[in-house]
């Protein structure tokens, strides 16, 4: 058994693949407890909400606002907006001095607002070992993947208990000079930290030997790691840390140590109603022109025609499941860069079918044809796939808010419609013919007395 006999069922089996991953990742398990809302995040244009945007200014502290301090303040908020219970909140970059909030469903905007204007508040306090090793454990559990509510819930009540269960405050945020996220002598990452008053830290940390401290944004707690010997002006937090552990722990230190008058330049508040609305009426839009492009293809292309729309139902199928899997947020521009490229998709299979006619008007047959059809109209459906794609990229990578939607959806959508318009559909075509199934070139577009017209006439 060589290759070219195990080519076709290999190919199969990858197709049958992908689709069952993208139903599981659409609609669940079982299917019928899921629904679209539950595994596609709608953006603030489709559910409604509030949207703030945020000027960050100097302080005698911070004289200059860099992206650092950006990332911070957004560390800040987040933790902020994921106490209000706000679900799926999208917090981004605007320039260099800015930050876009996007609450959808919040139920009060007012209490937000609030929230985000307060300065943070970083604390440091002796853990009791017992509540440490809770503490994170319940961590350890939230950071776990489907995860039971009922666990989930147990977890986020016992955080929500540890700082009332550790000691007093002994150390502020406000004390601490700065934090880095670093690499051990063993390679490991760390977090080094500077302290402003070396002497009152030393005292602190050598009286508390052995003992975790706690370290606490906002009353949340984040970690305890143990005092190991005692700390003056800069000392190291080790622990089992990654890497990206480490930045986001000392984005955190910072965030209470640097703290940025943070100002509410613009805020808008989208009804769900309306929101609802737009919902309703894009998809009416996207169905509407998926369904004119259906019956387009079948009634010009006959059989291949429909073998496209079977590959182009794939294709929607796999761009819910990448929107599902990336936890992207479906905007009104990112269906309108979706709807976008099915016509990408659509457009490829035109080149590739007209091509095939070509070559049955030049008296070839239908297996030559649909070989050379698809190998001649590549290069030019790659080319315009690839524009498409860089341009989609560069957008998505200079882009802000809504913009990043409609990149996303293009850029993916242009990429999975290139699988599908050189695999997938190849794939069925090449079934058929193999086999010497339904080949007569009425099917294909082409009259019988027309095949071989141009090699007749000599063209």
């Amino acid at each position: 058994m060589n290759w070219k006999n195990l080519k076709a069922p290999f190919k199969a089996l990858v197709i049958i693949a992908v689709i069952v991953v993208s139903v599981l990742a659409v609609f669940g398990w079982p299917p019928r407890a899921a629904n679209l809302s539950s595994t596609i995040r709608l953006g603030l244009d489709l559910q409604g909400g509030a949207r703030l945007l945020l000027q960050l200014y100097p302080t005698a502290e911070v004289p200059t606002i860099t992206s650092q301090v950006q990332a911070q303040t957004r560390e800040v908020i987040d933790r902020r907006i994921n106490g209000l219970g706000v679900a799926e909140p999208s917090i981004s970059n605007v320039g260099v001095d800015r930050i876009l909030v996007e609450l959808p469903a919040v139920k009060d905007p007012d209490q937000a607002e609030k929230v985000l204007k307060q300065v943070a508040v970083l604390e440091y306090k002796i853990v009791p070992f017992d509540v440490m090793q809770k503490a994170d454990q319940a961590n350890t559990l939230l950071s776990a993947p489907n995860l039971p509510a009922k666990t989930k819930a147990e977890a986020q009540a016992y955080l929500a208990k540890v700082y009332a269960l550790s000691g007093p405050v002994v150390y502020s945020g406000k004390d601490l000079k700065g934090a880095q996220a670093s690499f051990d002598q063993a390679g490991r990452p760390d977090i080094t930290f500077q302290t402003k008053d070396p002497a009152r830290f030393g005292k602190l940390t050598t009286a508390n030997l052995q003992k975790p401290l706690g370290i606490f944004l906002d009353g949340h707690y984040l970690s305890a790691p143990i005092i190991q010997s005692p700390i003056y002006d800069s000392g190291q937090i080790t622990g089992n840390f990654t890497q990206e552990d480490t930045i986001t722990l000392a984005n955190e230190l910072n965030a209470g140590a640097l703290p940025v008058s943070v100002k509410i330049v613009e805020k808008e508040t989208i009804g769900p109603t309306l929101g609802k609305l737009d919902l309703v009426q894009s998809m009416r839009a996207a169905m509407l022109g998926l369904g004119l492009v259906l019956i387009f293809m079948i009634a010009v292309y006959r059989l291949p025609g429909l073998l496209a729309d079977v590959a182009l139902a794939i294709y929607v199928l796999v761009m819910m499941a990448i929107l599902a899997l990336s936890h992207a947020t479906l905007t009104l521009p990112g269906i309108a860069g979706f709807v976008l490229s099915i016509g990408m998709a659509v457009d490829a299979n035109v080149l590739i079918f007209e091509r095939i006619k070509e070559e049955l008007w030049n008296g070839k047959s239908m297996r030559a044809s649909v070989r050379v059809g698809f190998q001649r109209a590549f290069s030019a459906v790659f080319d315009s796939h690839f524009t498409t794609i860089v341009g989609a990229g560069v957008l998505y990578m200079l882009g802000t808010g809504t913009v990043k939607g409609f990149a996303f959806t293009l850029f993916w959508g242009t990429v999975v419609s290139l699988v599908t318009a050189v695999f997938i559909t190849r794939f069925f075509v090449d079934t058929l013919v193999d086999n010497n199934v339904l080949t007569s070139p009425e099917l294909y577009g082409v009259k019988s007395a027309d095949v071989g017209i141009f090699a007749k006439a000599g063209a």
